[in-house]
C-alpha cells in the first residue's frame, strides 16, 4: 500500500512542476457535485480497505479508496455506524469522496455531519508532502484542525488517503410514521417536535406528506409513536435510504436542483418549483427554473445560503459568494496547502 501513496505523492509532485492540473477522484460519483472538472484524472480507488477497527472504542480507519457499501457492512456486523449517513449516489462511492464532498444524509440533523465524526486524517498535500493530522479520539487538540478542514474541500486542499472516524451503535429500534401536512404545518410540527426529548432521527416533507423517523430504545420509539401520530410506513428503511441517494420522484425532474440550508424556523419559500424539505425545516431542496440571484437571495432573507446541486448553469458560480473576509481565509489555505494550485481548481470557487 506503501507503493500507492509514493506514487500518488509522484504524480503530484510532477503536476506541481509543470503547472499541471490533477483532477481528484473516488468512484466518481459526485463527479455532478461543484464546479467543473479539470485537469487529468488521479485516482484514489487502488488504496482501499479497512486499516484497524475497535468496535469497543467506536473508533474505525479505513483508506480513502474503500466502497462505502463496503465500511458499513463491517460496521453493521458489529452493530455499528456512520451515524452521519453518508451519501452514495452510486455503489462506487467510496470513503475518500464522502468526505471531500461533506455531505450528510437525513440523520445529519439529529447525529451530527461528517466533520463532527473525524478524528483524524492521511493526506498528501499539493506539495506531494504525506501528512498526518489527527488521533483517534475526540479529544486529541493537537495543532490546527486539519482533519475537520478536509470535510467538505472537494479535493481542493489535498488528496485523502485514510481517514479515523467515530462511529455509533445502530438504533436498537427504529420507525417510521407519516402525516398528511402542508409544507407551513409540517415546519412548524418539526421545529415543535425538535425542542422535546422525543427520539428523532429524520425529518421529511415531501409529496404533501411529513415523514418522521424515530430511532433508539425500544420503549422511547414505542412512545414517541403513540405520542406523534400518524400511519406507518411499512418500509421506512427503503424510503430514507432512496431520499438520502436521491432515488426520489422528485430528484428525476428536469429542472435544476438548489439545496438551501437555511433556518429551520423560516417559512415555506416563496419560489416557483417543487420542494423537500428535510432536517427539521433547515434543509430545503428545491427543483426551480428561477435564476441564481433570486434563489441565494431567498436563502439569505432566511439566514442561510444556497448552492447549484445538479444542473443548471454553473458560470455563475456553485456555491453561494463567500463574504471578502472568508474569501481570503480560503486562498490563504489553498496557498499553504496547494501552493501551485493543481489540485482540483475551480471546484469550489475559480480561483482556489
Amino acid at each position: 500500500m506503501q507503493d500507492i501513496i509514493d506514487q500518488l505523492a509522484h504524480a503530484i509532485r510532477e503536476a506541481a512542476s509543470h503547472k499541471t492540473c490533477l483532477r481528484i477522484r473516488g468512484g466518481g460519483t459526485k463527479d455532478f457535485y461543484g464546479g467543473p472538472l479539470r485537469g487529468e484524472s488521479l485516482s484514489t480507488t487502488a488504496y482501499r480497505g479497512v486499516i484497524d477497527y475497535e468496535p469497543t472504542e467506536l473508533v474505525v480507519i479505513a483508506r480513502a479508496g474503500t466502497p462505502l457499501p463496503e465500511l458499513e457492512a463491517v460496521l453493521r456486523e458489529k452493530g455499528q455506524m456512520l451515524a452521519f449517513e453518508p451519501p452514495h449516489f452510486g455503489s462506487s462511492a467510496t470513503l475518500g469522496g464522502a468526505i471531500a464532498a461533506g455531505l450528510s444524509g437525513p440523520r445529519r440533523a439529529y447525529a451530527g455531519a461528517v466533520r463532527d465524526f473525524m478524528l483524524g486524517v492521511r493526506m498528501v498535500d499539493g506539495k506531494g508532502s504525506d501528512l498526518r493530522f489527527g488521533g483517534r479520539v475526540m479529544k486529541n487538540v493537537a495543532g490546527y484542525d486539519i482533519s475537520r478542514l478536509m470535510a467538505g474541500s472537494l479535493g481542493t486542499l489535498g488528496v485523502i488517503l485514510e481517514a479515523s472516524l467515530k462511529t455509533l451503535p445502530l438504533p436498537a429500534a427504529e420507525f417510521t410514521l407519516r402525516r398528511e401536512q402542508t409544507q407551513a404545518e409540517a415546519i412548524a410540527l418539526m421545529n415543535e417536535w425538535a425542542g422535546k426529548p422525543l427520539p428523532l432521527s429524520a425529518t421529511c416533507h415531501t409529496g404533501g406528506f411529513l415523514y418522521v423517523r424515530l430511532s433508539g430504545a425500544v420503549a422511547a420509539v414505542r412512545a414517541a409513536r403513540e405520542k406523534l401520530g400518524g400511519e406507518e410506513v411499512t418500509d421506512g428503511t427503503t424510503f430514507w435510504r432512496e431520499l438520502r441517494d436521491q432515488r426520489l420522484d422528485f430528484f428525476t425532474l428536469p429542472e435544476p436542483l438548489w439545496r438551501l440550508s437555511i433556518k429551520s424556523t423560516a417559512a415555506a419559500l416563496d419560489l416557483p418549483g417543487e420542494q423537500i424539505i428535510e432536517w427539521g425545516g433547515a434543509l430545503r431542496w428545491v427543483r426551480t427554473i428561477a435564476d441564481a440571484q433570486t434563489i441565494r437571495e431567498a436563502a439569505a432573507r432566511c439566514g442561510g445560503h444556497a448552492a447549484l446541486f445538479r444542473g443548471g448553469d454553473k458560470t455563475t458560480g456553485v456555491f453561494h459568494p463567500l463574504p471578502p473576509v472568508m474569501m481570503r481565509l480560503h486562498q490563504r489555505l489553498k496557498q499553504a496547502f496547494d501552493p501551485a494550485g493543481i489540485l482540483n481548481p475551480g471546484r469550489m470557487y475559480e480561483g482556489l
